[in-house]
């Protein structure tokens, strides 16, 4: 009764306040990254001039996945898996892309695979893009938020290069962005988006052992040169 008394009369504690600031921050950061997360980018053909840019605005540029400039895509990906160097296009990219991301026919009267795993995870990353553009390697995709009955679908993007991490080659991102939501800034957040976007993209194994072997990865232009020893 007495702790009652004194509360009343003195106030909560200083180990009251503090705890009830954190978690005003906390929950301020949160709410913040929320409704940043699910502001929509501006989807472009060419990011505008610096000066033309709306302030605080988030742009996005699809990479270019145009099929008749990917006629190489197959041979340049066989001759990787054999040991040779090779000098890949954007358009290259996303083909070999949609080709080892593309799921079986559904049976009959079942949802297509990528809708039925959208439909139940809690975050689902649909089919990445990539671009490469003035010696940067963008890499995006859309991904699909599902939590408490709500649905939003934003774009992740990464911007970065290539750096060797131990025995291969890697992506290194110097910006991402889930939605207009910064998430470089968050070391989780970003951990767990840079997780997200590798797993959507499972890489073939004879890929995957070529890709141990790479001597140098450089960005050429708009092109990506993978260098054997």
């Amino acid at each position: 009764m007495s702790k009652k008394i004194d509360r009343a009369v003195h106030g909560p504690g200083w180990g009251e306040v503090i705890l009830g600031a954190v978690l005003s921050l906390v929950l301020g950061a949160v709410l913040g990254a929320v409704v940043l997360i699910i502001r929509p980018v501006q989807s472009v053909k060419e990011l505008p001039k610096e000066e033309d840019r709306a302030k605080g605005a988030v742009y996005y540029v699809e990479g270019s996945k145009v099929t008749a400039k990917a006629a190489q895509a197959q041979a340049k990906r066989k001759a990787l898996v054999a040991g040779q160097s090779v000098t890949v296009t954007e358009d290259e990219i996303n083909s070999l892309i949609a080709a080892a991301k593309a799921p079986p026919p559904p049976a009959k009267g079942e949802a297509p695979a990528a809708e039925a795993a959208a439909g139940s995870e809690t975050l689902a990353v649909g089919t990445p893009n990539v671009r490469i553009r003035d010696g940067v390697v963008q890499l995006a995709a859309p991904v699909t938020l599902n939590a408490l009955g709500f649905s939003q679908q934003v774009v992740a993007q990464a911007r970065g290069g290539f750096a060797k991490e131990g025995d291969r080659f890697v992506f290194v991102p110097t910006e991402m962005y889930v939605g207009s939501c910064p998430v470089q800034r968050v070391p989780v957040l970003s951990g767990l988006v840079r997780k997200k976007l590798a797993e959507a993209q499972p890489i073939p194994e004879d890929i995957a052992t070529a890709w141990s072997q790479v001597a140098s990865v450089e960005v050429e232009d708009n092109a990506l040169r993978v260098s054997m020893p």
